[in-house]
């Protein structure tokens, strides 16, 4: 099978390996950001059969970045860490985002979906030196203010697990006394918290969420969030006064309706020349055949789904900015946000490759399963490429602590 050339990823020089362990891997949109950025995974847990199948099957095809990967299907909370103990320099994963979605009950500590606290004891269990942790934006709207700090202080002392009869309210308040304790000697994370939109950072996707990055205290280590790479109004310029719909070969009766000037003049005004635009749908498809029912002997994953439909609030993304966040679940597949809109207003579902595309996972990285559940697994994923920019920070700041203790070689 021919495959196209991957989708874009971002460059970097080749890093120094290091080692992880990914909770909640699912299609392995962290893991594959992590492994691209040299952390080689100890452990993969994930435990729906569907994503596992899609791990195993890139690691038996030998994929470059998966082949070496333990998958564990499973819960984490029945995994045995006593052989990797104080030896991982990352967890990594992203616990399920249903107790905190806008499309859910919302339920939280009260759902029993909440791996919050099982993370927690994985770092207890295994004192990484830092960790990464992705959730859905939801997570920081004000009526989960109180549980967000909760979490970010039992990240920050994993030891400290709940009492017998103690609620997470109760420990919360014992938490926040010990967090400034002085005289508090177990193991300590310094944590920082950013919302994020991918397509900020070169994905081409509208992709809010919430990341947690943790450094072990002894390691004083203070991180902050890459700075953007790209944005809007850099891509409203490239389109309206550079290349871009030209470049895509893109005829003027087939281009979306020209902004106001008023409106391109306060892009101009507000362009950051450091800035890349914002990548679309169109930068991240347009080399690809349009799926048919049949699928395509060139090109994995590439089959049309028929039965697209639109409704009020969910009409589909259209080819001249980032896609719509892609969704998993009841309220998305099917639905409108992994569909695409043509300019003729005319509808499609994306291909699961287009989806894999738009996601950022490599041409090559095959997804297991029908089309629902393929989509459920790039609805849950991690954006490689956004996964990559943390990832690149983290090992940049494992490394140079490591240097200003051992020195250089």
């Amino acid at each position: 099978m021919t495959i196209l050339r991957t989708a874009p990823l971002l460059a970097s020089s080749p890093p120094t390996s290091l080692s992880s362990v990914e909770l909640f891997a699912g299609a392995g949109g962290l893991a594959l950001g992590c492994e691209l950025e040299g952390f080689h995974a100890a452990a993969t847990l994930e435990w729906n059969r569907w994503a596992c199948d899609t791990m195993r099957q890139n690691r038996d095809a030998g994929h470059p970045l998966a082949r070496n990967w333990k998958v564990f299907e499973g819960d984490v909370r029945d995994y045995n860490w006593e052989d990797l103990s104080r030896k991982i320099d990352v967890v990594s994963g992203g616990p399920p985002c249903q107790p905190f979605s806008t499309g859910g009950k919302a339920l939280a500590a009260d759902d029993p979906r909440d791996m919050f606290p099982a993370t927690a004891e994985v770092l207890a269990s295994l004192a990484p030196r830092s960790f990464i942790i992705e959730n859905v934006r939801g997570l920081a709207r004000p009526r989960f203010a109180e549980y967000f700090e909760y979490i970010q202080h039992r990240l920050a002392i994993p030891e400290d697990s709940a009492r017998d009869g103690e609620d997470w309210t109760q420990h919360l308040t014992r938490l926040r006394a010990e967090r400034v304790s002085r005289t508090y000697n177990g193991l300590r994370y310094r944590v920082t918290s950013a919302l994020v939109d991918a397509a900020n950072y070169g994905v081409p996707q509208r992709r809010h969420r919430v990341i947690l990055v943790g450094f072990r205290d002894d390691l004083d280590i203070d991180w902050s969030l890459p700075t953007a790479t790209h944005s809007s109004a850099a891509l409203m310029v490239d389109q309206w006064h550079g290349t871009y719909f030209d470049r895509h070969e893109v005829a003027p009766v087939h281009r979306p309706q020209r902004p106001t000037e008023s409106g391109l003049h306060k892009a101009r005004e507000s362009a950051d020349a450091a800035l890349l635009p914002w990548r679309t749908v169109r930068d991240a498809i347009h080399d690809l055949p349009e799926p048919g029912l049949m699928g395509s002997t060139d090109v994995l994953n590439h089959v049309l789904k028929p039965g697209a439909r639109s409704y009020p609030g969910h009409t589909g993304s259209t080819y001249d900015q980032p896609s719509k966040a892609l969704k998993a679940g009841g309220h998305g597949v099917p639905g409108g946000e992994n569909m695409l809109r043509r300019q003729d207003g005319s509808i499609r579902y994306f291909s699961v490759r287009e989806s894999a595309r738009i996601q950022t996972f490599p041409d090559d990285y095959e997804l297991h399963g029908a089309w629902g559940e393929t989509m459920r697994q790039l609805g849950n994923a991690v954006p490689v490429d956004l996964a990559r920019v943390v990832a690149r920070s983290v090992h940049k700041a494992l490394n140079e602590q490591n240097h200003s203790i051992w020195g250089t070689t």
